[in-house]
């Protein structure tokens, strides 16, 4: 599938802010299931925009900017092709072993209830232990919105057992390394067959599976990716991959919009 994106996020501050600095992951890089085949990232405040490679092997721009900022918008343009894969992410670079990812954070830390609840999973292979960890959490959790925010831990969303992808995507993290299985957050974009415009980004899991390498699976969908996904970055948790992270000084309270659009590129639609 060829996916067009368009993912734009406007801070409004409460008054100048200076200092603004900006660290962008919304670029996505190229494996053997996924090739770029033109990006643009753009910001409308003069400043300095540098890119490299993070310690995981993401894309990463850093801006800043080199004068008060009273608003300040981050626009991002692009396709690629995804290719169907049944959620294997081969070729793909890899700067640190899958056991790296065992790590727990304070957003993926399994508590008892996750822990006792990972482990009544049924036995058997990796492989299949995975997809029955996915399937028994989509069931579990309700699709929430309200529930929560970029903050909440695993434990407290499992808790309510209500939450967003990024949610869902802690809990099967939390709950694959409790079983000693390495996972890790993905963050990109989903293009959904009824819609074009979304909230935000999307985000799901990756873990590693001997033998098959890194299998790709969304649990807030109870699937694993396909060629409508579209992975930009990830990490130990969404601090890792967030599509933007920023700290400034001053300016008082903030407002932040996001609009994001990702769509089949070949699908034609009536309005």
């Amino acid at each position: 599938m060829r996916i067009r994106v368009h993912h734009a996020t406007t801070y409004d501050y409460q008054h100048p802010a200076e200092g603004v600095v900006q660290a962008l992951r919304v670029t996505p890089s190229g494996y053997d299931g996924q090739r770029v085949i033109h990006w643009r990232v753009d910001v409308d405040v003069d400043g300095v925009l540098r890119e490299r490679r993070d310690a995981f092997g993401n894309c990463l721009h850093i801006f800043s900017a080199d004068q008060p900022v009273k608003s300040l918008t981050l626009r991002v343009t692009g396709e690629a092709e995804v290719r169907e894969t049944a959620g294997v992410v081969s070729g793909a670079l890899e700067p640190f072993p899958p056991q790296i990812f065992l790590r727990t954070t304070a957003l993926t830390a399994a508590d008892e209830a996750i822990r006792a609840w990972a482990q009544a999973t049924e036995q058997g292979e990796p492989l299949a232990r995975l997809h029955a960890l996915m399937g028994r959490l989509h069931d579990k959790m309700a699709f929430d919105t309200t529930a929560t925010n970029v903050a909440t831990p695993a434990a407290e969303a499992f808790t309510h057992k209500r939450g967003v992808c990024q949610d869902y995507a802690h809990i099967f993290v939390a709950a694959a390394r409790f079983l000693g299985i390495p996972a890790r957050y993905v963050s990109g974009h989903l293009a959904r067959p009824e819609t074009d415009a979304q909230d935000a980004a999307h985000a799901w899991a990756e873990a590693f599976v001997p033998d098959l390498g890194w299998i790709a699976f969304d649990a807030a969908n109870g699937v694993c990716a396909s060629d409508s996904y579209l992975r930009i970055a990830v990490g130990l948790d969404y601090l890792d991959a967030a599509p933007t992270r920023g700290a400034r000084r001053g300016g008082g309270e903030e407002r932040l919009s996001v609009s994001v659009t990702a769509r089949d590129a070949g699908l034609q639609r009536q309005d």
